[in-house]
């Protein structure tokens, strides 16, 4: 969940809140408490317009989960691992293992966040008409939360891509034309169509209305943009990864080191000639263990002469191993989802070479943008 705050637990999914998330949960709640609710209910005690405007802020946050969670059940009842939720700055994102291997799913995946927003707005709606005539601070809640729900599932709906209308976009014009990487660029292109839209109708505003509103659809705008290329992007590595195996992959080219070498023999002989990111520790001829310069720097100096290799490495039997056979966007989809970096690729009961999550993806990225 990279700096995001872990919170716990929903349905055995991780979920936090990431740094970002502060700054607009403490804008929403000074515009419900200053501005909006102070407009439309006069007369109220001050506490209460913060006490309402924090309720709901916190209201519409769970809105938020909630929606991507209805994403998240959906693909794991299809077998898509779900890594997190995480709230930031734009809303919320939940964090997935593999992308759908089927229209089908992605169109019901991209559908189930909206319709539970939608859901959510009909919901507060119907408490606003019961609970509205018996106290204004219940209809400024529940009619709030009933409109921003509205106002989510439209505007995630709008279809550019990675918008849950763009998903929607995409899935269907990967049944019509039966090409995902194909969908995926037209999917990705409207995506790009919406986001300029953003930040010109934006600027407009700004300039010709003097509508301080405008930058916030800019700066959306800009957001989209990055989000779709970087999406885009994630999609042509995982394309380019098809019909490769972890013997395509793999290196065996890495320095070997005795795993009674200690630390400091390391940092005198082996470690001033070595610029590569792993050393495979060894008893023999067999490959014992991993050893990275992060374990090696986790060793303090006054230990070095006390510390062995083998004190120190990832032993073998802790690695994630394949065979050489094994598909590599498989590979790499399992490496995102249990958050691994290094995969022993084993043939005939001898490590044959590792895989490592940053040349994996590197590899990938050079033949995405031949496609792309």
């Amino acid at each position: 969940m990279g700096r995001a705050i872990k919170l716990g637990r929903i349905f055995g999914i991780p979920f936090g809140v990431d740094l970002s998330w502060f700054f607009i949960f403490i804008f929403i709640t000074l515009m419900l408490s200053v501005s909006i609710f102070p407009r439309s209910f006069e007369g109220w005690p001050a506490g209460a317009y913060w006490g309402v405007g924090i309720a709901t802020s916190l209201l519409f946050f769970a809105s938020v989960v909630a929606h991507e969670l209805a994403h998240s059940l959906v693909g794991r009842h299809y077998g898509i691992p779900i890594k997190s939720i995480t709230l930031f700055l734009f809303g919320g994102v939940a964090h997935i293992g593999k992308e759908a291997q089927e229209p089908g799913i992605e169109l019901k995946m991209a559908l189930a966040g909206p319709l539970c927003s939608l859901a959510l707005g009909v919901l507060f709606y119907t408490l606003y008409l019961l609970l509205g005539p018996l106290s204004e601070y219940a209809a400024g809640l529940t009619f709030w939360l009933a409109y921003i729900n509205g106002a989510l599932a439209a505007f995630n709906m709008i279809p550019g891509f990675p918008l849950d209308g763009g998903r929607v976009l995409r899935a269907v014009l990967w049944k019509v034309k039966g090409n995902y990487l194909s969908a995926s660029r037209i999917a990705t292109r409207a995506g790009y169509g919406v986001s300029f839209a953003f930040i010109i109708g934006g600027f407009l505003m700004f300039i010709l209305l003097h509508a301080w509103d405008g930058l916030w659809l800019i700066f959306i705008g800009f957001f989209l943009n990055a989000a779709a290329r970087s999406s885009y992007q994630q999609t042509l590595i995982r394309e380019a990864l098809k019909g490769y195996t972890a013997q395509d992959v793999m290196a065996s080219d890495f320095p070997r080191v005795p795993r009674q070498l200690t630390i400091g023999q390391l940092a005198d002989g082996p470690l001033r000639s070595v610029s590569g990111r792993l050393l495979l520790v060894t008893d023999g001829d067999r490959v014992e263990g991993t050893l990275t310069l992060g374990q090696l720097r986790g060793v303090p100096r006054n230990r070095w002469d006390l510390t062995t290799a083998g004190q120190v490495m990832t032993p073998v039997e802790e690695l994630t191993a394949v065979p050489p056979g094994s598909e590599a966007l498989a590979i790499l989809e399992s490496m995102e989802s249990e958050n691994r970096d290094v995969v022993a690729v084993v043939s005939g009961g001898r490590v044959a070479g590792m895989v490592l999550r940053d040349d994996l993806i590197r590899f990938a990225h050079r033949l995405g943008s031949l496609k792309g």
